[in-house]
């Protein structure tokens, strides 16, 4: 009889034990206390693969093969920017928006929701890793320059340095907030901050971007536009 005992509470303590120890790792840690919740990371894409599909799905026909566009012959109304060096988030985001609807281009709206999400990473982290998009090196436009380094305060324009870093290009670890402007193609970026401006183009994080532009003449979103196209 013993035995018998011995035997049942053996079979019976391995499954116990184990349901014990998963609802140990599964139970919510308290408030305070524990170890801190490791973030979860951002799934990224392969840029080998990127470069095949980015010629499969039709991207370097406006962008081109390094996603450094073709000039004036491709984008001669500002519809197709330079996506060299640009963060791989900033262009994943940008492909969401134009699936959404929250970003309108009637061609990229169509292209976007053709491509698969996998795709959309691999494709994304190719451009990103193409050497960074350059302008002319020209000395640039000075009502440019101190508008994108210091605003206006007195307009609540904000330094756009502070988002996009020095000479526009970018800040590390910002990602999607932060994208590459310096060197951009001067007709896109002319007719997005136009667009910014009207309200045409509503997806920047709390609106900052049609609030930093709302207060600015045309002559000043073309100095810029002058200032950002010749960074080198």
């Amino acid at each position: 009889m013993i035995l018998i005992l011995m035997l049942l509470v053996a079979c019976l303590s391995g499954p116990v034990l184990g349901q014990a120890v998963k609802a140990r790792a599964t139970a919510k840690l308290p408030a305070t206390g524990g170890p801190a919740p490791v973030a979860a990371v951002p799934p990224k894409g392969d840029p080998l693969a990127g470069a095949r599909k980015s010629d499969e799905e039709r991207c370097q026909e406006c962008h081109g093969a390094d996603g450094h566009g073709f000039g004036q012959s491709a984008s001669s109304e500002g519809r197709h920017p330079k996506l060299a060096g640009q963060p791989a988030e900033y262009i994943v985001k940008q492909i969401a928006d134009f699936r959404s609807g929250a970003r309108k281009h009637d061609v990229m709206t169509l292209m976007a929701r053709t491509v698969e999400p996998a795709d959309i990473l691999d494709i994304a982290a190719y451009f990103a890793s193409r050497t960074p998009m350059k302008g002319e090196g020209a000395a640039g436009n000075p009502l440019g320059r101190r508008l994108y380094e210091s605003g206006d305060a007195a307009r609540g324009v904000d330094a756009c340095i502070a988002c996009h870093g020095p000479a526009g290009q970018g800040i590390a670890g910002l990602g999607a907030d932060a994208p590459r402007i310096g060197g951009q193609e001067w007709r896109y970026l002319e007719k997005q901050l136009l667009d910014w401006r009207s309200g045409e183009r509503r997806n920047s994080r709390d609106g900052v971007m049609n609030r930093v532009t709302r207060a600015l003449t045309d002559e000043e979103l073309r100095a810029l536009t002058d200032y950002l196209a010749a960074q080198p």
